[in-house]
């Protein structure tokens, strides 16, 4: 669904992306995985055409959108969890996923079909988003995104500064979109909380990609882990097997 090619990408002089290479599939989670400072939020933002690529390809539905506006990329059904969740504060729940509906889409998630996902928020809906917790907010920043009718969901980052509760949650809200059609780009630092969720993995590093397996080998190669991705050796493997 999703094929990018020899990506390169700069803020100003800075060369971030150095030519990644990655595909994800329909129907599919796909998880792209690094440290801090890889380039994981420039890959979002080039893919949404935020943050333009000045080399290469990014490819959806067999359509070249690498230098595509933002809104038309929204339009071919792309949607953005932006890192930090960016809501509005002033605003209520409802009127955060208000100015986000597509009603161009006859197919896809309602407000009706998202409060019953997201049952908290349904009880919030009249709440500012600077009245909402962190894990609520994440919630509605995913709520916004998904009204849009997206096909291909891009989540970056969605875990951070969650308590262990409140990323089981997000893992359970992954699955569901999985299940009801939604391809997904997942970009996290969180090794353990991906693998339980994705169905495929590339890591990153330096800008490229450069390792991409399944989540099980991924969990099984102690080199990848401690040395790009940081996690200590002694973790053990998630409860949930990875890619269920």
């Amino acid at each position: 669904m999703l094929q990018i090619t020899d990506l390169h990408t700069y803020y100003g002089e800075s060369h971030v992306l150095q030519g990644v290479t990655l595909a994800a599939a329909r129907g599919t989670v796909t998880a792209v995985l690094g440290r801090n400072g890889v380039g994981k939020t420039t890959l979002c933002r080039s893919i949404a055409g935020l943050t333009p690529a000045r080399a290469g390809a990014v490819v959806f539905d067999g359509n070249d959108i690498t230098r595509t506006p933002p809104y038309r990329i929204h339009d071919l059904g792309i949607s953005l969890v932006p890192q930090g969740r960016r809501i509005f504060p002033s605003l209520t729940v409802q009127e955060n996923m208000a100015i986000a509906v597509n009603t161009t889409r006859s197919q896809g998630w309602d407000l009706q079909k998202v409060f019953a996902v997201f049952p908290r928020l349904a009880e919030r809906r009249q709440n500012r988003g600077n009245e909402l917790s962190g894990g609520e907010q994440q919630m509605l920043a995913i709520a916004r995104a998904l009204v849009a009718r997206p096909t291909f969901l891009i989540l970056d980052e969605p875990t951070e500064g969650l308590s262990p509760m409140l990323v089981a949650e997000v893992a359970g809200v992954i699955r569901r979109l999985k299940d009801e059609g939604t391809s997904i780009l997942l970009a996290e630092q969180n090794a353990a909380f991906a693998v339980k969720v994705a169905d495929y993995v590339h890591v990153m590093s330096k800008g490229v990609v450069v390792h991409s397996t399944d989540p099980v080998a991924l969990w099984q190669n102690e080199e990848v882990k401690t040395q790009l991705l940081g996690v200590p050796a002694a973790v053990s493997p998630p409860n949930t097997r990875p890619g269920t």
